[in-house]
């Protein structure tokens, strides 16, 4: 059986640089799914010569171990940078648009103004050049990075919301539709923050 290649998680950083492409930057998003709250987008830019070890794709890491790179993050990128679009704006332009639209305020909120993007599947119109990577979070240091910054900024807000809102529990779910948050949603309705497109198919 032959063993699983590893991922050349910085092929495109390279080939980037190759071209004389000194600022660039990696995009991503947390939330797209969830039936409450926010969409959030972070966005990147690496100091190649201060890299953050252990950076993955947010999904395949532990929340505690997403908490300890989120910092390493940080305090590598040469900028970095996230926005949110809330549920009252994702219910009237569609997820689709209010996750472009995170991405656009994300890195338009990054200095130096990056010369390329690394986006992970979206399709964006920038002022920088930009690359859409299909599983480019599993592909991309800068994008992972980003995935990172977004996914902890995001669940740090929804346990600040389960304080405000504590009876749809979602300090555990963060918003996503288990099967406790869907049975709490229909006992109680929906709060300021649920997503009223998502969740319309619950209430016919």
């Amino acid at each position: 059986m032959k063993e699983k290649t590893a991922v050349d998680m910085f092929a495109y950083e390279r080939r980037l640089l190759g071209e004389g492409i000194s600022f660039f930057c990696g995009v991503d998003e947390a939330g797209r799914g969830p039936l409450a709250g926010p969409v959030c987008a972070g966005a990147f830019i690496p100091d190649l010569g201060k890299i953050a070890e252990g950076v993955n794709d947010s999904k395949k890491l532990t929340p505690k171990k997403r908490d300890y790179l989120y910092d390493l993050v940080k305090e590598s990128a040469v900028s970095s940078a996230t926005a949110f679009v809330d549920a009252g704006v994702i219910d009237e332009i569609n997820i689709l648009e209010a996750t472009k639209l995170a991405m656009r305020n994300a890195v338009s909120a990054l200095d130096p103004v990056p010369e390329a993007a690394l986006i992970d599947a979206v399709k964006l119109d920038l002022s920088a050049r930009v690359i859409p990577i299909i599983h480019g979070d599993a592909l991309s240091y800068s994008i992972a990075a980003a995935s990172i910054l977004a996914k902890v900024e995001r669940d740090r807000l929804m346990l600040e919301y389960a304080e405000k809102y504590p009876e749809y529990g979602f300090e555990s779910h963060k918003g996503y539709g288990s099967a406790h948050h869907i049975e709490m949603l229909k006992k109680y309705g929906p709060c300021p923050i649920h997503r009223k497109t998502f969740i319309k198919n619950f209430f016919k």
